[in-house]
């Protein structure tokens, strides 16, 4: 592996013209297929052996025509205070509303609040239902427009209106501003840690070029492969963060070979078999994660997962091939670490041991201090994550100043909290005798349970073999009563099956969600097993050990417990949710803890591939392993380091954004990174190894000869002298292959 990477970074760096003219010629390819490819339609939602996802099937078989899947948009009537929207003239308003609702080319139906009791109790609110032909991503911007003028038209004649359902989609909002500052601070942390603008601007620029033909691609291909806002928005996410780290790590090792008296095109073949090899194996480890999201079987997921991998794998390649490309063009601009303090050896304070050696001596000496610390540290934080509660966004955590919070508040006023997550009912009753009895025994049995406000008479489809019924719960959506009702309505399906034979099976929005939770928690364990598994052979290959893996993967269990305990602290309790924009807390994305397993286990094998490699390589060079570890912290601390601080700038630049998914995604990333990299991979890790002394690098004989030979230490390249040993046919061998 050193050797193979060794010559493709000194021919890229030799023939930089053809590899920078090859990454911007897939640039602009990518990026003209992105501006001519057609509008992304809508993101199909389904969830494959769910019992909502089955209902919905049903629905489209035998209510053909009924636009099951269309755009549906609640425009919300408020009156002024001391006035009900009975009275004459907010009625007139009201009628005058709903013919106007009805006039667009795409609307199937529209609802009248006074012919379908769609009025408070108290006479303040009403609400309008516009069902449409095409899901809410599909509806032409002409359509939203015609919405939107109308309610504003109401609004002129004295209503409060506001528009609420899947109608108006709320784009997910980036955070343009978090991103900028974040990009900031990592730009700043690079000049810091490379010593020059120059050598600081090589890592941003490769990693948005990466970015960019990652996301234009993914957005090419919108449309054929119905992938959401939030595919791009996660592959750009990743892709920042790992394509600056990458590269930060191969321009860090150039800087060492230069220290060490090799020529530029030299230290850039070493710098890319070395720091190279760790890039390529940090990498797999991030593409196993995300790619093994596929094993929860939910579409959405696994598209999310598999675009984001693809993001790093260009990463992986730009960062091996363009970077010694674009190290050629920088020349002498990039100084060798250390220049300025070996000019300065005169005193005695240049022999100083850095920041990162004194830290290694220091855990090396208390390692039963430090560890005991860290874990209960981390232990503490996680706490949390044992109340954890999971659900999906809706309306209700939007932000206050969107028309569809506003609207989602009114109806909770209005006609209760359950009414902005009703329940469907659909009684299959094909196998029943009577199918008007079995769907009167179900609304007559749900009727009975607690925390059901209204339950609708059955509608039959034409066949009269199918019935819908709709219950509106006492509760919101997302509280644990609604659940228990859904359960409760499930074990009485049951009974009536038995009983009539008529099936029973709950769906909407509500339900999908619960269950998509459920699926979710199902999922989560075999898929930690999966990719945990994958990747503690690939590191038993990269480190040689069994101890050391081990290790690596406690310690990324620990990060992600402690980071799903702040998350749960932040966004489901409410502490000092107010600094960073939660505007409502609830339950936690269903996704998270599963995304959060995938995305952080992969980011931080990052971290111990980067630094424990460097201990590996001394080790293996006659080291003890303290002394080993003092000199991996003295090579890679400050870049490991400077490497996640930039993932947490990325990373905590989307906390900005007011789509609530990405703020959560956002804000649990950059704490997971912080907790990986700086309480266990700096702390935990070096007190594990002092503990271990020469068990870490232990290896069955057997084992040791079965593995195949990665050389990620760069051994083969200690073999070769720094010049003589250049074939100068290389390049040509390497074309070849």
């Amino acid at each position: 592996m050193a050797t193979f990477l060794y010559r493709l970074g000194r021919l890229a760096f030799r023939r930089r013209h053809f590899v920078a003219l090859i990454w911007v010629a897939l640039l602009v390819l990518a990026g003209a297929g992105a501006a001519s490819a057609p509008a992304a339609g809508s993101t199909s939602f389904s969830i494959p052996g769910t019992e909502a996802q089955k209902a919905f099937d049903l629905l489209e078989q035998r209510f053909p025509g009924a636009s099951a899947d269309g755009a549906t948009g609640r425009v919300v009537f408020k009156a002024p205070e001391g006035e009900k929207m009975t009275d004459a003239a907010n009625k007139a308003t009201v009628e005058k509303t709903v013919k106007a609702l009805g006039d667009g080319s795409e609307v199937v139906s529209v609802s009248d609040p006074f012919t379908t009791n769609a009025v408070s109790k108290d006479g303040t609110v009403a609400y309008a239902s516009v069902q449409y032909k095409v899901p809410g991503m599909e509806l032409k911007d002409s359509t939203r427009d015609a919405l939107e003028a109308t309610a504003d038209e109401a609004r002129a004649d004295g209503l409060t209106v506001d528009v609420g359902g899947d109608a108006l989609q709320a784009g997910a909002e980036a955070g343009a501003i978090g991103e900028v500052i974040g990009l900031a601070i990592a730009a700043v942390v690079l000049v810091i840690t490379l010593g020059s603008l120059v050598a600081a601007g090589l890592p941003l620029l490769t990693a948005i070029i990466g970015v960019g033909i990652g996301v234009s691609t993914i957005t090419a291909l919108a449309k054929a492969l119905d992938l959401g806002d939030t595919t791009s928005t996660l592959a750009l996410m990743i892709g920042l963060a790992v394509g600056i780290d990458y590269a930060l790590f191969i321009v860090s090792r150039y800087r060492s070979e230069l220290a060490e008296g090799r020529d530029r095109e030299e230290a850039a073949g070493r710098a890319t078999g070395t720091a190279g090899s760790a890039v390529v194996f940090a990498g797999l480890t991030v593409v196993i994660a995300l790619a093994g999201l596929a094993v929860v079987n939910v579409p959405m997921l696994t598209k999310m997962g598999l675009a984001a991998a693809g993001t790093v794998v260009i990463a992986v390649l730009i960062a091996l091939t363009m970077i010694p490309a674009m190290l050629g063009y920088a020349g002498r601009k990039i100084r060798p670490a250390g220049e300025k303090r070996k000019k300065a050896a005169a005193s005695e304070e240049s022999a100083r041991p850095n920041m990162g050696t004194r830290w290694a001596s220091f855990v090396i000496r208390r390692p039963a201090a430090v560890l005991l610390l860290g874990v209960v540290g981390l232990g503490a934080i996680a706490l949390p994550a044992t109340q954890l509660e999971l659900g999906l966004p809706d309306d209700g955590s939007q932000p206050t100043s969107t028309t569809q919070r506003r609207a989602y508040d009114t109806l909770s006023e209005g006609f209760g909290p359950g009414f902005n997550g009703p329940l469907m009912i659909v009684v299959d009753a094909k196998g029943s005798a009577d199918p008007k009895a079995a769907a009167t025994t179900v609304t007559d049995g749900i009727k009975e349970l607690k925390d059901v406000v209204t339950v609708t008479p059955a509608t039959f489809n034409k066949a009269g073999d199918t019935a819908t019924i709709t219950v509106i719960p006492d509760s919101k959506p997302s509280s644990t009563q609604t659940e228990d009702l859904v359960h409760a309505i499930r074990d009485k399906g049951a009974d009536v099956k038995a009983d009539t034979g008529a099936e029973v099976l709950v769906t909407g929005t509500t339900a999908m969600n619960i269950d998509f939770s459920q699926k979710l928690n199902d999922a989560l364990i075999p898929y930690l097993g999966l990719v945990v598994g994958l990747a503690f052979l690939l590191l038993i290959v990269v480190f040689r050990s069994i101890l050391v893996p081990l290790k690596a993967a406690l310690g990324f269990l620990l990060s992600v417990l402690a980071a799903l305990g702040a998350v749960v602290a932040v966004f489901q309790w409410g502490w000092l949710a107010g600094l960073i924009g939660v505007e409502e807390t609830g339950p936690i994305m269903s996704m998270m803890p599963i995304f959060m397993v995938g995305v952080v286990f992969g980011l931080a094998m990052d971290y111990e591939v980067f630094l424990v490699t460097r201990m590996r390589e001394a080790y293996v060079h006659g080291e003890s392993p303290s002394q080993a570890v003092v000199t991996g912290f003295k090579h890679s601390a400050r870049v490991v380091v400077a490497a996640a601080v930039i993932m947490m700038a990325v990373f905590g630049g989307f906390i900005s954004s007011g789509e609530s998914m990405i703020k959560m995604i956002g804000f649990g990333l950059a704490i997971a990174v912080f907790f990986d990299a700086f309480v266990v991979r700096m702390a935990i890790v070096p007190a594990v190894l002092a503990l271990l002394g020469k068990k870490a690098w232990w290896l069955p004989k057997w084992l040791d000869r079965a593995l195949p030979n990665v050389d990620v230490e760069g051994e083969g390249l200690r073999a070769m002298d720094d010049d003589k040993d250049v074939d100068p046919d290389e390049d040509r061998e390497l074309v070849r292959v």
